[in-house]
């Protein structure tokens, strides 16, 4: 199963969305594509942000996103992988950002491959499967 990431809806929600991810979402079952409650919070910041654009963009949200799209919450056994990879990471001297990492522990509770356009953002979570699709 698939957990997409902000910048993959945040794409496909764009003006021009890549025809290389709806290629691969097209082949991919939708019961096998979900995303995060963490992920729909980045989007509805990004939405209601955008001025002009904003009722748009939330009803684009409401209307095709949230209805087709499984959302996971991030929950307590996330919570608790979450604060054992930040422990971790900071051991190591190695920061990811608090959103990053919420989501890859939500991936990793899981058993999630995370899709993500930025996987170096991902690179130094052990354990977690990361695929670029565009």
């Amino acid at each position: 199963m698939y957990l997409l990431d902000t910048d993959i809806l945040a794409n496909l929600m764009g003006r021009c969305p890549s025809t290389a991810l709806i290629a691969k979402l097209a082949s991919v079952p939708p019961e096998q594509q979900c995303t995060s409650s963490i992920t729909l919070e980045e989007l509805l910041v990004g939405a209601n942000r955008f001025g002009r654009r904003s009722a748009a963009l939330l009803s684009q949200i409401d209307s095709r996103l949230i209805p087709n799209l499984q959302v996971l919450p991030f929950d307590a056994a996330a919570a608790r992988r979450c604060g054992e990879l930040h422990a971790l990471l900071a051991r190591k001297g190695s920061a990811v950002s608090e959103t990053a990492l919420r989501v890859a522990a939500l991936a990793l509770v899981r058993d999630l491959t995370l899709v993500s356009a930025h996987p170096q953002y991902f690179k130094r979570v052990p354990g977690l499967s990361v695929e670029n699709w565009l």
